[in-house]
């Protein structure tokens, strides 16, 4: 299927047989629906003030969703409601339109959101230029990218990152940008997209403004010529030896502050002539054997951030990088073969997210990166107390992600390391929000040393210590972490006083995922007095499913179930209770379990048709009858899984 507004595409398109599809403007009554529903909640709940008002606005939208949606946020986002305010926005519309087509029609009320931004919006908003149309924006790389620009403010004495993180929010619920969620069932955000008329609006304002050159054909690059150019984005001139044709149009690249490169890169210019370089960004591919020199990064001391994407096994970085006192971010996480590169940080006062490949060994120098607020990658030394004990020096981290060794090395740690360990994790309690202990491989590493950790983490969300960690029993200061809203667990036994604890005392869980190896030793019940006020998936990886019970009033969020165990035990007997689940909207059974290793040499039975009679009847008893999955093998839908299932449900 394709989609396109140009009428000529479509017929070029569209075969002997083919069929073009126009779509029809919205009616009234779904404009009505659409643009209350955005502002007011309600469509009915428009002040009679604003009726007049409102009925102008949206005759001059025409019945077009993203005009509607646009004009809708932009009021909604109003401080006030004032009938002033929305008679000069229907007289802005009123004057504009008289003469205009569809499309400038459509283009002058997408400026017109523009215009409404507030200040430290804007430059933000124009940012988004620096992407090609439909690239899926990451948001946490965006976010640094404003800070290290200089476009976000902490006047205010909020933390600077916070700010940044609530302006991207801000774009979202202005419907400036469509948000990407990497869970529908938590509503967590990875990312964002420009809608292709608002990316026209923001490349149009970039060259009125000079804001921001995207190079992304020969034409471009024409245009690029003798300006003064401070953002200068190299997109999609892969196979070519243009990326280096386009930089070396520009006419003064010491005026540039932000250089990104996205596509396959051939060649940089000396970074040396960048004097003034503040943001470097390189989404690298290769085919050839050429060389990135990035050795003289240590002479650009304006670098506040640093992110290569790719294959480095041509990239050349200096064996020490110092100087860069304004240095935010260093984020290699997406690169292959780096991790063997030594690598020193030295004088960087400011920097706050390392980011590395997984398995980059954690240097000794670490405990001296006290501004670090993140801290990904590393594996965890085992012949090294030096840097386990540096962690503790970390007090602003916010997110920790570290690995275990692969191989026989992680399974003889001894006391003493894991005692490092705990003493440094235990001095981080303050602002750590994100805790992931995980092995670089398939390694089981017991866990009991770490059951000696302070509850003092008041502030952590999500807690990993599910994979290669196989405590006793569920450690009790897990209890102490209320504001936890991700578990992921694994212990060797589960006991109904540990599903008490959890249900009761983490009143903010929305996702629990719990592997324990073993056919449990008791029934466990969920019950309807026992909590989880808030979770809305759980994940079970245990030999004994059969064992598990839900009470009427268990879980009254939980929206998604998925359950793991071997052939035999999902063949036997489904949990009790699944009647008792009123807002599931997904429920799956897989015997692809990963608690233990010598389930995955069992190889596939035909229990399908067995386990569909197992599972039928109680998932024909849930509430909303939406989705039953088996695995690859035997599957059966009730009804088709979709985003609007989870959007819809109550937060």
């Amino acid at each position: 299927m394709i989609t396109t507004r140009n009428d000529y595409l479509a017929r070029s398109c569209c075969g002997k047989h083919g069929h073009i599809h126009n779509m029809t403007p919205l009616s009234e009554e779904d404009s009505k629906k659409l643009f209350f529903n955005r502002i007011f909640g309600s469509k009915d709940a428009c002040p009679s003030e604003l009726s007049k008002a409102s009925s102008e606005i949206l005759k001059k939208c025409d019945g077009m969703p993203l005009a509607i949606i646009t004009m809708a946020s932009m009021l909604a986002c109003q401080q006030t409601r004032l009938e002033e305010q929305w008679e000069y926005i229907q007289n802005s519309l009123a004057t504009k339109f008289s003469t205009n087509s569809n499309y400038e029609d459509m283009m002058y009320i997408l400026d017109l959101s523009y215009k409404n931004l507030p200040r430290h919006l804007k430059a933000c908003f124009l940012y988004l230029g620096s992407y090609p149309e439909d690239h899926e924006i990451d948001r946490v790389e965006l976010v640094r990218r404003w800070v290290a620009e200089g476009f976000v403010s902490d006047s205010s004495g909020q933390d600077i990152w916070d700010v940044a993180e609530s302006y991207f929010n801000e774009l979202v619920n202005r419907s400036m940008i469509q948000p990407i969620y990497d869970d529908f069932v938590l509503r967590t955000i990875s990312g964002c997209r420009v809608h292709d008329m608002l990316l026209e609006l923001i490349v149009r304002r970039c060259k009125e403004d000079n804001f921001l050159s995207l190079v992304s054909d020969k034409q471009a690059m024409v245009e690029v010529q003798e300006k003064v150019i401070r953002r200068l984005n190299v997109v999609g001139l892969q196979g070519t030896k243009d990326d280096k044709v386009a930089v070396n149009t520009v006419g003064n690249v010491a005026w540039i502050r932000s250089l990104a490169i996205l596509g396959e890169l051939n060649w940089i210019p000396s970074l040396l002539e960048f004097k003034f370089l503040r943001v470097l960004s390189l989404h690298v591919s290769y085919r050839h054997d050429g060389a990135i020199d990035l050795t003289v990064i240590n002479q650009l001391s304006q670098l506040r951030y640093l992110m290569v994407e790719g294959d480095c096994r041509n990239i050349m970085l200096p064996f020490q990088i110092q100087g860069l006192r304004l240095l935010e971010t260093f984020d290699f996480s997406r690169t292959f073969n780096y991790s063997s590169i030594s690598l020193e940080i030295v004088d960087a006062p400011h920097l706050s997210h390392l980011i590395m490949p997984w398995g980059t060994r954690l240097p000794d120098w670490i405990g001296k990166m006290k501004s670090l607020r993140t801290l990904r990658g590393f594996s965890l030394p085992v012949d090294s107390l030096e840097s386990i004990i540096g962690l503790g020096e970390l007090t602003a981290l916010s997110e920790l992600h570290l690995v275990y060794p692969n191989g026989r090395a992680g399974l003889v740690l001894k006391a003493t390391w894991m005692t490092a360990l705990s003493s440094s994790l235990d001095k981080l309690c303050n602002n750590l929000k994100q805790l992931v202990l995980g092995p670089h491989g398939q390694v089981a590493l017991r866990a009991d040393a770490l059951s000696l950790l302070s509850p003092r983490f008041g502030n952590l969300e999500m807690l990993d210590l599910q994979l290669g960690h196989t405590f006793s029993r569920v450690p009790r200061w897990i209890g102490h972490l209320r504001n936890l809203h991700n578990l992921r667990l694994g212990a060797k036994q589960l006991l109904q006083a540990d599903v008490d604890m959890i249900g009761t005392r983490l009143p903010s869980l929305v996702d629990l995922s719990l592997r324990i190896p073993r056919v449990l030793t008791e029934n466990i019940t969920v019950k309807g007095s026992t909590g989880f006020p808030a979770l809305k998936r759980f994940i079970f990886d245990c030999d004994g499913i059969s064992f598990l019970t839900f009470e009427e009033g268990a879980m009254p969020k939980l929206q998604v179930l998925e359950l793991y165990s071997n052939t035999k035990e999902l063949n036997k007997v489904a949990p009790s209770g699944l009647q008792h689940l009123p807002k599931l909207v997904k429920f799956t059974t897989n015997e692809a379990c990963y608690s233990c290793k010598w389930r995955r040499r069992t190889k596939p039975t035909d229990g399908t048709l067995i386990r569909t009679t197992v599972f039928q009847e109680p998932a024909d008893a849930v509430p909303t009858r939406r989705t039953f999955t088996h695995d690859a093998l035997g599957r059966k839908i009730l009804r088709p899984i979709e985003e609007e299932d989870y959007s819809s449900e109550e937060d």
